[in-house]
């Protein structure tokens, strides 16, 4: 019997592949062509050529990434390089005419600025942390001095707002809803929320079947007035039903971020939400494994949940570990309180950190400690390697308006 497994085939790599999606386009890097070629050699090196519109796109580093991860996490493979080319011009046109009639054709209309990154945070089951690691995530980029929006898609267990401490009612103008904000930090930093929580009452029932359920959050990404943010983190419900899908279809340039606990059934459960997100043509932009250990005062750290399931979800699934939150009694406080354990310490929201996390000088920074420090790392990741904001003059969108008059067919691409 072999030591080793034999290597893939490059069919096998090739259908790994499709679920590495341009963030940008909307679709996987296969169907868009950008997959040049794919070399295997026998003792399982892996080398993938790809091709991108411009050889200097900003999200390069990003797809060069989920490719090396995604082949990665193949049997067989012993190690993997990405060779990045540069389409020629009407290789770039036919992408676009591509890109432009699939926008068209099947995408949704929404209030959410083109430039905004959308992150959905998600899970296959509750009780993860899903609300929590949402709220002190907002937080923590918006302590960075960015525009971060909340979209409480929760329907039925909305719980963002108490987290924010947030009771007002949403009100309307010009026939979009506008959503309450909250400042954070000195350095122009905030968060803008929606939730279901600012219609109905904290303790009302919301009685509504799926349909009913999608229909809602489809007017949260419509008829909103959501500003040019930066970020609009979505707090998914648990599960991969109906509010899922529909934000796969509402919004597909969308990134996936999957929640876990360290235990095992809580890791296999969490691989179908990643398994949903790429059949959604979503792109899985990494795990984050919450309530990883409970560290006391003498510094002795207890895996009370386990050990290990966020790495074995992100090997599995071929998606990046971001970020492992300690079990810290601040996190639940805070978030019974309506102050994120990021910001728990801070005596108002303007004594916060510049984008280092530096504290100013009275002292005055918000939550210190090993759950804040993890926060901030990962907001610090998100937002330089992860899932960078980027302008909408990025390497593929820039480009759809200067080939408009060249794709004035109507006939769809081929």
């Amino acid at each position: 019997m072999p030591d080793t497994l034999p290597p893939p085939s490059a069919d096998a790599i090739r259908s790994a592949l499709a679920g590495v999606v341009d963030p940008e386009l909307g679709e996987d890097i296969v169907s868009l062509g950008m997959v040049r070629d794919i070399a295997v050699s026998r003792a399982g090196q892996v080398t993938v050529s790809v091709a991108l519109t411009v050889a200097a796109c900003p999200l390069r580093s990003q797809i060069e990434g989920d490719v090396t991860r995604r082949v990665a996490s193949l049997p067989g493979v012993s190690a993997v390089g990405v060779t990045i080319g540069a389409m020629d011009a009407d290789e770039r046109s036919a992408v676009m005419a591509r890109a432009r009639w699939k926008a068209k054709e099947n995408a949704t209309p929404t209030a959410v600025h083109p430039s905004t990154r959308a992150l959905a945070i998600a899970s296959g089951k509750g009780g993860v942390g899903k609300s929590s690691v949402t709220v002190n995530l907002a937080a923590a980029l918006a302590l960075r001095g960015l525009k971060v929006g909340i979209l409480d898609a929760d329907i039925w267990g909305f719980s963002v707002p108490r987290m924010l401490g947030l009771e007002a009612r949403l009100e309307a103008k010009a026939g979009k809803m506008i959503p309450l904000r909250l400042p954070v930090g000195s350095h122009g930093g905030r968060i803008d929320v929606v939730s279901m929580g600012f219609l109905s009452g904290e303790d009302e029932a919301v009685m509504w079947r799926g349909l009913m359920l999608n229909r809602a959050v489809q007017h949260f990404l419509e008829d909103v007035a959501w500003d040019e943010l930066d970020y609009l983190i979505i707090d998914m419900p648990p599960g991969t039903g109906d509010v899922q899908m529909g934000l796969a279809r509402m919004l597909p340039r969308a990134d996936m971020v999957i929640v876990t606990t360290p235990a095992l059934a809580a890791q296999k459960v969490a691989s179908r939400a990643a398994d949903m997100a790429r059949r959604g043509y979503l792109r899985v932009a990494g795990v984050i494994e919450n309530m990883s250990a409970f560290e006391c005062d003498h510094g002795v750290s207890y895996p009370l949940f386990g050990s290990g399931g966020g790495q074995r979800l992100a090997d599995e699934i071929g998606a990046p570990l971001l970020a492992q939150i300690p079990l810290d009694p601040a996190v639940a406080a805070g978030g019974d309180a309506g102050r994120p354990a990021v910001l728990a310490e801070s005596p108002d929201p303007a004594g916060a950190t510049d984008p280092a996390g530096a504290t100013d000088p009275s002292g005055a920074g918000p939550g210190r400690g090993a759950v804040r420090d993890a926060f901030m790392a990962l907001a610090e990741r998100i937002a330089t390697e992860v899932a960078p904001a980027v302008e909408l003059a990025g390497c593929t969108a820039r480009m759809l308006d200067n080939i408009e008059a060249a794709l004035g067919s109507a006939d769809p691409p081929h």
